[in-house]
């Protein structure tokens, strides 16, 4: 005979875990009311909920015009009248699928032929560890020219000291400047940064996408893409972005 169900009464919840509990909705409950601030539905660009625009102030602050503007982290035509932004973390599964998977079919098509250029944003998802450790390291490399050919190395496989400086070796890095900077991290404040403005906008893991028109920057609402979607749901809001830009242009 199989024995019955278990129907003893779960165990009561500790007083002190209690708070702890409390904390985390409110700090999921905060998210949430900062994200529907900034995305809603555009019924105009997918039926999918989880595609959205950004809402805008009439005036833009400094920090949100700071998500646009390119800062040596930028990828392809810095005139192509598209801009994808990316907040990304080099140690998130998501993020790597989306660098081995989608972004190869997206440069082929859209960057290589200047209508797309891609702005990088961090967004470790510890303020300590390996993954602020692959942002420093990549800002680090970029003081010295050559951002993006480590930032492609660091996606996927562990990052430690040792792999780092051999990437550094092999990028043609100066050696001695690479370690100071990687032991001093002047970079750090600025990968924090980027993180805030990432969660100021709704973006609650990564990674997370924005498209835009590049003439309309701080003018139009953004398309928000919070996840690693495929490539053919970036190639849809791309080209209707693109065609929307020539008919603008036409006119």
């Amino acid at each position: 005979m199989e024995p019955g169900p278990d129907i003893s009464p779960p165990p009561s919840r500790s007083p002190r875990t209690l708070p702890f509990a409390i904390g985390a909705v409110v700090v999921i409950v905060v998210v949430a009311v900062a994200s529907l601030l900034w995305f809603r539905r555009g019924s105009s660009v997918m039926e999918s909920p989880v595609v959205g625009r950004f809402d805008r102030a009439d005036q833009p602050a400094a920090s949100t015009e700071r998500l646009w503007q390119p800062d040596g982290r930028t990828r392809g035509n810095p005139d192509a009248p598209v801009t994808l932004i990316e907040y990304s973390d080099f140690t998130c599964g998501y993020c790597v699928k989306f660098f081995r998977d989608t972004w190869p079919r997206l440069q082929k098509q859209y960057v290589e032929t200047g209508k797309v250029r891609l702005l990088y944003r961090d967004y470790p998802r510890d303020p300590e560890g390996p993954a602020m450790t692959a942002a420093i390291a990549a800002r680090c490399a970029g003081d010295q020219g050559h951002y993006w050919e480590m930032h492609d190395r660091l996606f996927g496989g562990p990052i430690d000291i040792d792999r780092l400086q051999a990437f550094g070796k092999t990028i043609g890095l100066n050696q001695p400047a690479f370690a100071a900077c990687l032991r001093d991290a002047p970079h750090r404040q600025a990968i924090l940064q980027d993180k805030e403005d990432g969660i100021r906008i709704g973006f609650v893991g990564t990674p997370g996408f924005i498209l835009l028109r590049t003439d309309r920057a701080g003018k139009d609402k953004p398309i928000g893409l919070p996840g690693a979607f495929p490539a053919d749901v970036f190639e849809k809001e791309i080209d209707q972005l693109l065609k929307l830009s020539e008919t603008k242009n036409k006119g």
